[in-house]
């Protein structure tokens, strides 16, 4: 994870736009990458693999650019999440359902 965050920020180094990069512009980015995402399965089940790699890079791009904006680790925070979670979504309660955390 390390050596891909290298890559992303000296990436974006090389072409002076870490100063767009505020955690508000970032977070703004995600989202609206994210939106992309999502528009590859508008209206149907079908969807062009490529486009969405595309999108889904673009999402994966901006969010280490934030995690590494913020100064934390990608992979630790999503660790951290998963420890998290797994609190809250225990396998004898959650496996094979969908329902909220508060109502298992």
């Amino acid at each position: 994870m390390k050596d891909l965050t290298e890559k992303v920020v000296r990436f974006t180094e090389e072409r002076d736009w870490d100063q767009f990069h505020s955690p508000e512009n970032l977070a703004k980015s995600i989202s609206i990458e994210a939106g992309e995402l999502l528009e590859c399965f508008q209206w149907s089940n079908k969807y062009d693999i490529d486009e969405v790699k595309e999108e889904l890079a673009d999402v994966i791009n901006y969010s280490i650019l934030m995690a590494d904006k913020l100064g934390l680790d990608p992979k630790q925070i999503v660790l951290d999440k998963m420890e998290k979670t797994a609190k809250k979504y225990p396998v004898e309660k959650s496996k094979g359902r969908s329902t909220k955390y508060n109502k298992l």
